[in-house]
């Protein structure tokens, strides 16, 4: 009896060890791919030197208080209650409780979220509270979508102009190298970050992936008070891009009547004044909005003059079904499938340049879509149009998915041991039935190949398309601000 236990437990400890071996063995094959992977990223991303290029780029700035939001934020059981019954995707929130019942709603689904409150005395209790709790962690960052992308280019080594107003505090934060042509303005917008991470658990609710959640009570930002500013120097630079980020901050906004379409209406104009100077390309951000009749008003004051555009997966599926259905989508799958998510931006690129060659001769400042960049936290993905004058589109998609990366991370250094790839060994390049596979290649990681997608019955557009995985930072430092290194990273090398 004892030699028959004393056989059992040996085998045991034999398949345990087994076990861990074999284990330890998949864990240094991962980390050769990933070596080897990043050695491939790293050579496409430095393949061609960055020029000093023009980029002009609006509007707005903010001040950014970031708090960790699972330490910050009080879980209560009514909260589960309240979610289970309805889904709170408030545009304006007006107290507190629905301020907890929005993040959670985003919070559980692991989307990217950015919400305005007309509340201001909620707001500013909530900043104070960020500010002075002494069990909670703050820091303060440059915020803004134009500051933030224009800091990156300038580290990239672009000459960058830059529609803002901020104080004179808040312009200490920002780089020598970007040029303010905006005012000195007393007090600064104050957007309240809150970051999660893969996994948090606020209450009984888990978070699927690292993202952010930004609630703010702007009064700068809303009326892009740097417009008129921004004129003469705008038009004096002679960009080589113009880049219009920051729309979002009109989101739900009340405006009197028209001020809104004419501050959008000077949007379209600075757009259209570029016509003037055939080399500059034109970029638009996209960001997270949940009021229709601002994305209508975008639809035809400024999609229809821009050459680019970039965005994550939830402003994808946002874009895609406001175009199709003429209505707004909350939320999306925030690890969508390549397949998915490329057919998405097909659907974009196709409707929109059907636009184009709808409206183009009765307005000669409109400009067919050219480049779709997609951000996700798996892969990065971009379509470009043959003849267009964008450039170097394998080498953007890798150093795109590098700079996700070292943003996240908060380092310079790309880490082998501190990254994991979430992409599959292949992947279909469309979800309609007998599509091609891509297989995945460690040696030359970013896929790219060819087609034509047709716009209408009668014009189709060559395209290459290129899919470049990421290297995701296993323990999330900093998600906001990732689709704005990411973007301005992947449009320097193409310019």
């Amino acid at each position: 009896m004892f030699s028959l236990l004393s056989t059992a437990t040996m085998l045991g400890a034999f398949t345990a060890l087994l076990a861990i071996v074999f284990q330890a063995y998949l864990a240094s094959n991962e980390l050769v791919k990933l070596t080897v992977v990043l050695q491939h990223l790293r050579d496409l991303e430095v393949e061609f030197p960055v020029n000093g290029p023009r980029v002009a780029i609006g509007y707005g700035s903010c001040s950014d208080l970031h708090v960790r939001a699972v330490d910050f934020l009080q879980y209560n059981d009514n909260i589960r209650t309240e979610l289970n019954a309805t889904e709170y995707t408030f545009d304006d929130i007006a107290n507190e409780e629905e301020f907890l019942l929005n993040f959670a709603y985003y919070f559980q689904r692991g989307a990217a979220a950015e919400r305005f409150t007309a509340n201001r005395e909620m707001f500013l209790e909530l900043v104070q509270r960020a500010k002075k709790s002494p069990s909670v962690q703050h820091h303060w960052a440059l915020g803004g979508n134009a500051p933030v992308i224009g800091t990156r280019m300038a580290i990239e080594g672009a000459n960058v102009i830059l529609g803002a107003k901020m104080s004179s505090k808040l312009k200490t934060h920002l780089k020598e190298e970007v040029h303010l042509t905006g005012s000195l303005i007393e007090d600064d917008d104050i957007h309240l970050i809150l970051e999660y991470n893969t996994g948090d658990t606020w209450g009984d609710l888990v978070s699927p992936r690292a993202n952010r959640y930004i609630l703010h009570n702007d009064h700068h930002n809303p009326f892009l008070s740097s417009l008129e500013e921004f004129d003469e120097p705008l038009r004096n630079f002679q960009p080589d891009l113009f880049i219009v980020s920051g729309l979002q901050m009109m989101d739900n906004y009340v405006y009197p009547p028209g001020v809104r379409e004419a501050r959008l209406e000077k949007v379209r104009q600075q757009m259209q004044a570029q016509s003037r100077h055939p080399q500059t390309l034109i970029h638009f951000e996209m960001a997270s909005f949940v009021e229709l009749e601002l994305l209508q008003l975008l639809r035809h004051k400024v999609l229809p003059y821009a050459d680019s555009i970039g965005m994550n997966e939830q402003e994808l599926d946002n874009l895609q079904q406001v175009l199709e259905t003429g209505k707004i989508s909350l939320v999306a799958d925030c690890n969508p499938r390549v397949a998915h998510s490329l057919d998405q931006a097909r659907a974009v690129f196709r409707k929109l340049n059907a636009e184009f060659y709808q409206h183009s001769t009765a307005d000669s400042t409109r400009r067919p879509l050219s480049r779709i960049h997609l951000h996700t936290l798996a892969y990065q993905a971009f379509i470009v149009a043959k003849d267009s004058r964008w450039q170097n589109t394998k080498n953007a998609a890798a150093k795109a998915s590098l700079t996700a990366h070292r943003h996240v991370c908060a380092t310079n250094i790309v880490n082998p041991d501190a990254a994991y790839l979430q992409m599959d060994d292949s992947f279909a390049v469309s979800a309609k039935a007998g599509a091609d596979r891509v297989h995945f290649n460690n040696r030359d990681p970013v896929s790219c190949w060819e087609e034509s997608i047709l716009i209408d019955g009668t014009r189709s557009v060559a395209v290459e398309i290129c899919v470049a995985p990421v290297l995701i930072c296993k323990h999330a430092i900093q998600t906001v601000g990732a689709g704005d290194n990411i973007s301005g990273a992947g449009l320097v090398l193409q310019i």
